[in-house]
């Protein structure tokens, strides 16, 4: 159906996820699975809301090998175009941020970071130069892994797996946990596809693990203490469970104000500061905290921290010193005075 008249336009455009999707468009060509992730509605609605503004002549379809790729109809936007009017005030209507449009961005941005991370979209404009035969972050990962000492490991709030059967490809032993139990079933049917048997899986909360205390090298959180109900309980029991001379080891989100992320993912806390973690680790009974920048990139509203710190005590057998890290304003060096553990919203990241 082509949608010509002035009133079948304004009827099409009275929807906000329509709205949403075009302003979308106008930035980036996406295709189902993307938008899917964007908008945070069923692939079924965008497949149908996609057909509507296709046969408006609004936005138009082009296929690339299994995926369908859509951007705004180049007439849409032409200065001269029928739709030149209708352009203007589109313009002027995306030009003017809401909380749902911000939400949009964000995650707009993590669907370019995933493209660049992703070798096999690599090899175009500017970074043609990093397209290399047999280039790979995950090899350059495993390979990395055979200096680290063969020693106990937790991964907790392990999701589904990823990184839980990396670990078990240098670690003697992996207890991974989670409080899911779907994904836990995923996460031993994966490590089965991939022949990985020194994993045990167990459903448990950060809070309160079932892991004995003192029976662990090395415990993981990684993007996990967003979402514990209290990260300073998390913590602790990470460094129950850590024999004298374990270490904990930290990925998670530098504070930040994307608000969507409680519902859309279910994150308790938005991130943490650079000292509010640090002041975490150090209250939980840790020393010899660095905390230091992962990621970062520009427009981006999301940060990854690193952190790590030690459990009091000789290092486990095997463990090979690390080499000073240098003095930044993000890390702090052994010695420093730890900053006072504080449990409030201000220190911590945003809580609903």
């Amino acid at each position: 159906m082509y949608v010509e008249d002035a009133p079948g336009l304004l009827r099409l455009l009275g929807d906000e996820v329509r709205l949403r999707l075009l302003r979308l468009l106008s930035l980036e060509a996406l295709n189902v699975s993307e938008l899917t992730g964007i908008l945070g509605i069923a692939q079924s609605g965008v497949s149908r809301h996609l057909g509507l503004l296709r046969d408006a002549g609004l936005v138009e379809e082009q296929r690339a090998g299994a995926f369908a790729w859509y951007r705004l109809a180049p007439g849409l936007s032409a200065a001269d175009g029928a739709h030149a009017p209708l352009w203007a005030w589109l313009h002027a209507t995306f030009s003017k941020p809401t909380n749902a449009t911000r939400g949009d961005d964000a995650r707009l941005a993590e669907v370019r970071r995933w493209r660049k991370e992703s070798f096999a979209q690599h090899g175009g404009g500017d970074e043609r130069r990093q397209l290399v035969p047999g280039r790979s972050w995950a090899a350059w990962s495993r390979a990395l892994s055979l200096l680290l000492p063969n020693i106990d490991v937790a991964d907790l709030g392990c999701g589904e797996g990823y990184l839980t059967i990396e670990t078990a490809r240098w670690a003697r032993r992996v207890i991974a946990i989670d409080r899911s139990p779907d994904v836990l079933v995923r996460g031993r049917a994966l490590a089965k596809r991939r022949g990985v048997s020194n994993i045990v899986w167990k459903r448990g909360d950060l809070d309160k693990l079932p892991i004995a205390d003192a029976s662990v090298d090395l415990a993981v959180l990684s993007q996990a203490l967003h979402h514990a109900d209290r990260p300073e309980r998390a913590l602790a029991e990470a460094h129950r469970i850590l024999r004298p001379g374990g270490r904990v080891l930290l990925l998670d989100l530098r504070a930040h104000d994307q608000s969507w992320v409680r519902a859309k993912v279910g994150d308790k806390w938005l991130g943490f500061s650079d000292d509010a973690l640090r002041s975490l680790i150090c209250g939980a009974g840790f020393d010899t905290v660095n905390v230091r920048v992962g990621a970062r990139r520009t427009g981006d509203p999301f940060t990854v921290l690193i952190a790590v710190g030690s459990k009091d005590g000789p290092q486990p057998k095997g463990h090979r010193p690390q080499r000073p890290v240098a003095r930044t304003r993000s890390s702090v060096a052994s010695g420093q005075s730890p900053v006072a553990n504080t449990k409030s919203p201000s220190a911590l990241g945003q809580r609903p």
